[in-house]
């Protein structure tokens, strides 16, 4: 049978329909389309495709299940490997991972492995009925600090084992950035929530509103009978450009500006929370958090949206799937500028004029790619003369986050890097015994995958520690 050389496309919403909606953007295949992609699998005997995945996901053999229509057994090779197929088959950058080493790829577009993995993740969620098996308890006692993708990954992989596993998250509630940072159109909270209840089935003990290093520390938990710790705070710390301007009102980190949207449901007509809507908003960045906060403003009933990227789209970090549906849905991206000033309205004959203090306009100053830097990108250069204003409402910063150093602060001996980073070596361990950790915590803000990956390592990295001892 002659193979189709592009992948199956995955049915959406109308863009100018899901421009003005939270419900999620990809529709998912059905039945009959997944086992027609699965049915694209070369079954390749060299399998490069799970060295692409950092949690080494089978997925030859999961795709073969899928070509059987045999969809909890594809679900069960899956789950081998990942906590939280649901949530890798919607956000992980599967074009540069494993799909970027399927050998279909060299020819044709390679298999679409993300969206099999959604597929049959979405299957099981729905249709299962079946008990959890529970582990037989080993007697050892571990506590896990934050519950992003790192946390529930290390969760999930250790409680498997038998070990009595704590989460303590310091929101109220569990799902670390997959709750507060990606928004409801690319990533439901309910998917969150039923991965989330998954791990409490397997007697994962998850306290919310608890933060480590204020409410507890890390010596403290100890003290309570945890025999190891694993640190996946994240990294919530937000980074601004100290340009002049950046403390006026509407001005926002794009971690701010999503968590009010995404956890405090600041959409909704009777906010708990304020958010700015309507109006011109700028988004500054150009990654996959900037193409979140610039299609949610778009949703919270922006007039017009700008994306401000100091690169041209070739360097534009953000996936392709996310920037061509920021496209579609009328997106204006503003590529190689810089801005150099938030300007704001001021009424200086009357003070307490109520517009004092609030966005008026963007002063941006074009740019130009120079020679390539130490990651090989060209360097942006500044066009001397070149500046321009844009009229905004809002500004919201999308240029990166670091790891918060409260932990930091709060723990004698814990190594980090200048930038924030906690130190670890390739087990995953930091210079406290017992202490691990890992994902965005470590590295700063990365992807959900690689935050898995780390989790995942940690787990591992503890149950051969206590393996030792017995």
């Amino acid at each position: 049978m002659a193979i189709s050389p592009k992948k199956h496309e995955m049915p959406t919403q109308e863009a100018s329909v899901r421009a003005h909606n939270f419900s999620e953007v990809a529709l998912g295949y059905e039945v009959s389309i997944a086992v027609e992609e699965a049915k694209r699998c070369l079954n390749c005997p060299t399998r490069p495709c799970v060295s692409g995945c950092p949690v080494n996901i089978n997925i030859p053999d999961f795709i073969a299940k899928v070509k059987e229509s045999k969809f909890e057994e594809a679900y069960d090779i899956i789950s081998k490997s990942s906590s939280l197929p649901a949530v890798c088959g919607r956000v992980c950058p599967q074009e540069s991972q494993c799909e970027s080493k399927c050998t279909l790829g060299l020819k044709f577009e390679p298999v679409g492995i993300g969206r099999l993995e959604r597929f049959v993740a979405d299957y099981h969620n729905k249709n299962y009925k079946g008990e959890v098996n529970k582990p037989t308890p080993n007697g050892h006692k571990v506590a896990i600090v934050g519950s992003g993708p790192s946390g529930l990954t290390c969760a999930g992989d250790l409680a498997k084992k038998g070990y009595k596993v704590t989460i303590y998250e310091a929101l109220h509630t569990a799902g670390g950035v997959l709750v507060y940072g990606i928004p409801e159109f690319r990533l439901p909270k309910s998917i969150v929530a039923k991965e989330v209840e998954g791990l409490k089935a397997l007697d994962v003990d998850i306290q919310t509103n608890v933060i480590i290093g204020k409410t507890l520390t890390v010596d403290e938990l100890f003290e309570m009978g945890y025999e190891a710790i694993f640190i996946g705070s994240g990294a919530g710390l937000p980074r601004f450009m100290n340009i002049p301007g950046e403390s006026l009102k509407g001005v926002y980190s794009a971690n701010e500006f999503l968590t009010r949207s995404n956890l405090m449901k600041a959409y909704k007509d009777d906010p708990v929370t304020p958010i700015m809507k309507g109006g011109s908003v700028a988004v500054v960045g150009g990654g996959n958090v900037a193409m979140d906060a610039v299609r949610t403003a778009l949703r919270l009933g922006a007039d017009k949206v700008y994306i401000l990227y100091r690169r041209s789209m070739e360097e534009l970090p953000a996936r392709k799937e996310e920037v061509e549906h920021a496209k579609e849905e009328g997106i204006e991206f503003r590529l190689l500028v810089n801005p150099v000033e938030i300007l704001g309205y001021q009424n200086e004959t009357d003070p307490r004029d109520p517009r004092n203090g609030y966005v008026t306009g963007i002063k941006c100053i074009k740019m130009k790619l120079g020679e390539p830097d130490e990651s090989g990108r060209r360097s942006p250069v500044e066009v001397p003369g070149s500046e321009f204003i844009i009229d905004v409402d809002a500004v919201i910063m999308a240029i990166g986050t670091s790891p918060n150093p409260l932990i930091k602060n709060t723990t004698e001996g814990l190594e980090v890097n200048r930038r924030g980073g906690i130190i670890i070596n390739e087990d995953g361990l930091t210079s406290r015994d017992r202490v691990y950790a890992g994902g965005d915590a470590v590295t700063g803000a990365a992807t959900v995958i690689s935050a898995m990956g780390a989790g995942k390592l940690a787990a591992k990295s503890i149950d051969e520690y206590f393996n030792k001892k017995r």
